[in-house]
């Protein structure tokens, strides 16, 4: 019994040890994304993430191999939470499809706006600063885009199933062209901060479908 209830207590030990380096870990990612978010990848060192979190110095490499590792997390963690934002939004059927679009870029307005325009976009801060220089993070940040573009084109599907959209309308294509030209507005607001160029992309996207 006793040897029971030792490896019992040993097991435990071993469990919450595991639980506080993911707890650790994650607390990690959140705060790398948020100061990656408005610095960039390259301008952003790993002993300001460690001071924030207040993890020693030498610790960072027990939760990751590499700064370029820790870059990955941090993007992974970044999709899984905007993929989230997007379901929330373009599947919610109180509202029809291309209004739940609508509400995909008032949501965002008002992000840019709670943080002073110093944040915009993860993905597209990443892909313009890294994608020409490393094609692992070049073919991550494509692969978060073309997922986020899928979800654009189903809830476009879907507008059109409800004659909101034309039947020859390639939801493919307009998906595409919804995140390109997005992504280059959230740029421009980040540079005059304001909401303005987001407005006009907006306005003009969806002057498209307009009768």
């Amino acid at each position: 019994m006793q040897l029971l209830d030792d490896q019992s207590i040993i097991l435990s030990m071993k469990n919450e040890k595991v639980q506080k380096k993911q707890n650790t870990r994650d607390i990690l990612i959140r705060v790398g994304t948020e100061i990656l978010t408005e610095k960039g990848f390259t301008n952003t060192g790993i002993e300001e993430i460690l001071k924030r979190v207040n993890v020693p110095k030498g610790s960072f490499y027990h939760y990751f191999k590499s700064k370029e590792a820790f870059g990955e997390a941090v993007i992974e963690h970044y999709a899984a939470y905007f993929s989230d934002k997007l379901d929330r939004l373009l599947t919610d059927t109180q509202h029809k499809p291309l209004q739940r679009l609508r509400n995909f870029v008032e949501e965002a307005k008002a992000g840019m706006q709670r943080y002073d325009f110093k944040r915009g976009c993860l993905v597209g801060n990443l892909g313009q600063e890294l994608g020409a220089v490393n094609d692992n993070y070049r073919h991550l940040l494509e692969n978060v885009f073309l997922i986020w573009q899928e979800k654009v084109a189903t809830c476009l599907r879907e507008a059109q199933s409800r004659d909101e959209l034309s039947a020859q309308a390639d939801c493919e294509q307009l998906a595409a062209f919804f995140w390109i030209g997005w992504e280059g507005a959230i740029l421009r607001a980040k540079l005059v901060r304001s909401t303005q160029p987001l407005e006009l992309f907006a306005a003009q996207f969806f002057s498209l479908f307009e009768s």
